[in-house]
């Protein structure tokens, strides 16, 4: 039994190194297996399998008259369980994107109020509401516009800056 505790008892601690070593098989086997097993062999799921054989072994050692071997045997297939859980779940936690990230023309377009006047020769600031968040841009303008005034995004020139033009009625 004591073999046992001690696999689960390392694989808690291989998870606990994971959080450290993160990508570290991974990077050695790199290119080695061709894809195969492709996030199998990293440290959480080869964790979370020593732990699950370690502690289920236990356990099945411990509260039934079955020997090592049968203890092993379910340990292993609870191993295998666990293991594949905590890929499937690394995978759907990296793949997550729920959200679509706004891009630059997506400004194109929407209408804003000066926060700070905007110089003929410089910039000011307008607010804009971008993924129904307001948000604070940079702005230029080919004529002067007073703060308050409403404009339109004509183009995205940075990531926090655009060009506006006044709204006229």
């Amino acid at each position: 039994m004591s073999l046992f505790l001690g696999l689960g008892i390392a694989g808690i601690v291989l998870l606990a190194l994971s959080l450290v070593l993160d990508g570290v098989f991974e990077g050695l086997l790199d290119g080695a297996l061709e894809g195969l097993f492709d996030g199998w062999l990293s440290l959480p799921v080869i964790a979370g399998f020593i732990s699950m054989l370690g502690f289920t072994g236990a356990i099945v050692l411990g509260a039934t008259g079955l020997g090592a071997g049968a203890a092993t045997a379910v340990g292993a297939a609870a191993g295998i369980a666990a293991g594949w859980g905590t890929w499937r779940l690394s995978r759907s936690l990296m793949r997550d994107q729920s959200a679509v990230i706004p891009r630059a023309d997506d400004l194109i377009g929407i209408a804003g109020a000066v926060v700070t006047a905007i110089p003929a020769d410089g910039y000011g600031e307008v607010l804009l509401h971008l993924a129904g968040q307001p948000v604070k841009f940079a702005a230029r303008s080919a004529d002067p516009v007073q703060q308050g005034a409403e404009v339109w995004v004509e183009a995205a020139l940075s990531t926090t800056s655009v060009a506006v033009r006044p709204v006229t009625h």
